[in-house]
């Protein structure tokens, strides 16, 4: 079986040589430098490393970080993209726990260890013009990628994609969204988050073009609002909390930005008011609802967002799965449930990964047969009505903040490492959405007397970034003399999210 990822982008440098692949400004490359760059460094790959063995590719959203990938899949090699904004301690675990045997580094690699290509070896090797051998190009179980998530020890999970699973998602998107050859691409979701692959592959497969927007953009208000007209975009991917900030801009509409045509929503939950409101401002185009968790490949339904839609739902379906994938409502004792009854969400099909990377008794608890077929117990509480899925929360406590996956006692075990720091336990406030609006953080401090909790909050921020993401940081912190129990001996911490949210 071969490749057909690598095989379409090859068409694509033979058709249109001169397309822009990722517009960089004056830096910009085309679909045919893509091939050559990609060609010599999977040929060096192939000289240099064993085949099959895991590469690290560090850095920003960059072309040079694109290039690194596809040389990894030429070159028989399952690539991990890891953010340049990555706090330094979770580079180390993520390194540690993945057994890279290599790391590609586009941005300064922080740590003194690793094979590492910097960037000047990286443009030094893509320059030479060779050929790989094109014999170990991954295909069918082959590991693609893997991306590492919170888990609940504080180490990451690392989630295992297979060019199978990869190829099912790819041909869903291309059969599906209406999309287009030749189309601009926003490409904001670090690519160590699988979000990006919704934007990634889809573009690289249509002659498209992708478009950078920076972490620095997104924090910035007016340089988001000032950057976003100059893009000339025609396919929009985000989670919906960054188009809920770009709502905020009374100028983000169609008659504004005339070429934005396509927006497709995952990550979390796609508020009624949010989708209402950018369907008022862009009443000619396309918005897709989707859902779907890293393991099961970036998403498995959709659904498009009408006036219908929104009229006939107060909580917005998640959509409808993909032809080549089956959803199954389990109960407690894992017995199918009819429709409209709740249950936790179990996923079968092609899309469901081979599981966590070195970690067989996570990958046992969370992958199954399910009638001879792969699947996924999701965590995720549902229902199936019409043939749309209906989100119902998490029957853990696994949380979507801002479009990211994180495990609440991945972040506790971080603050407990903390000096000073006995116990905590963080949880999340909801809206009026059923959506998070806050992380709250309740610590058992060890400090006999009166102390400024203002103080000690931003000691404990500052600290606690040096070890986390920015976005697994509570904005809320309060100080308790000890955490509530259940009857076991457990932190009750659904005694707190009950708490927190009166």
């Amino acid at each position: 079986m071969k490749n057909k990822i690598v095989e379409t982008i090859k068409g694509w440098s033979e058709k249109k040589p001169n397309n822009i692949f990722f517009d960089e400004g004056e830096d910009s490359l085309t679909y045919l430098e893509l091939e050559n760059m990609s060609n010599s460094l999977a040929s060096y790959l192939e000289k240099n490393e064993e085949s099959y063995k895991n590469i690290i590719v560090y850095g920003g959203q960059s072309s040079r970080m694109v290039i690194s990938f596809l040389a990894c899949t030429k070159s028989g090699h399952g690539y991990i993209p890891v953010d340049g904004h990555t706090p330094v301690d979770r580079i180390k675990m993520i390194y540690e726990e993945s057994e890279a045997s290599c790391v590609i580094a586009v941005d300064e690699w922080p740590l003194d260890e690793g094979n590492i290509i910097n960037l000047s070896l990286f443009e030094e090797i893509t320059s030479k013009g060779e050929l790989p051998s094109f014999k170990n190009v991954v295909t069918e179980n082959d590991v693609y990628y893997t991306i590492f998530t919170s888990g609940t020890t504080g180490k990451p999970k690392g989630v295992q994609i297979t060019y199978s699973n990869l190829e099912s998602f790819c041909n869903w998107m291309l059969e599906d969204f209406d999309l287009k050859t030749e189309q601009r691409f926003l490409c904001q979701a670090p690519f160590s988050f699988d979000l990006s692959v919704m934007d990634l592959y889809p573009s690289l497969l249509t002659g498209g073009t992708l478009i950078p927007m920076e972490k620095k953009m997104v924090e910035s208000f007016p340089l988001l609002f000032g950057s976003i007209p100059k893009m000339n975009l025609n396919v929009w991917v985000s989670t919906p909390s960054l188009i809920e900030i770009c709502l905020l801009n009374p100028d983000f509409t169609s008659e504004k930005l005339s070429s934005l045509e396509n927006f497709q929503f995952c990550g979390e939950e796609l508020p009624h008011n949010v989708a209402k409101k950018l369907i008022e401002r862009f009443p000619n185009a396309s918005v897709f609802n989707t859902y779907g968790p890293t393991e099961a490949t970036v998403a498995i339904t959709s659904v498009r967002i009408t006036e219908d839609v929104l009229n006939n739902s107060d909580r917005l379906p998640l959509g409808k799965v993909k032809s080549d994938t089956e959803l199954v409502i389990l109960d407690d004792e894992g017995k199918r449930l009819s429709d409209g009854e709740v249950g936790e969400i179990i996923i079968v099909g092609p899309g469901v990964s081979i599981g966590y990377f070195n970690n067989p008794e996570k990958t046992e608890e969370a992958f199954f047969l399910f009638e001879g077929k792969p699947a996924y117990k999701t965590g995720d509480a549902g229902l199936i009505k019409n043939d749309l899925l209906y989100y119902k929360g998490r029957l853990d406590f696994q949380i979507k903040w801002h479009g990211y996956r994180i495990e609440l006692g991945d972040i506790d075990h971080h603050l407990t490492m903390l000096n000073k720091v006995i116990n905590a336990c963080v949880v999340p406030k909801y809206n009026k959405n059923h959506k998070v609006q806050q992380l709250v953080s309740y610590i058992v401090y060890d400090e006999p007397n009166a102390f400024d909790e203002k103080e000690v909050t931003k000691l404990l921020k500052e600290e606690l970034s040096k070890k986390v993401m920015d976005y697994m940081i509570p904005q809320r912190f309060i100080f308790v003399e000890s955490l509530p129990l259940t009857a076991n001996g457990k932190v009750d911490r659904k005694g707190l999210i009950n708490e927190v949210n009166k």
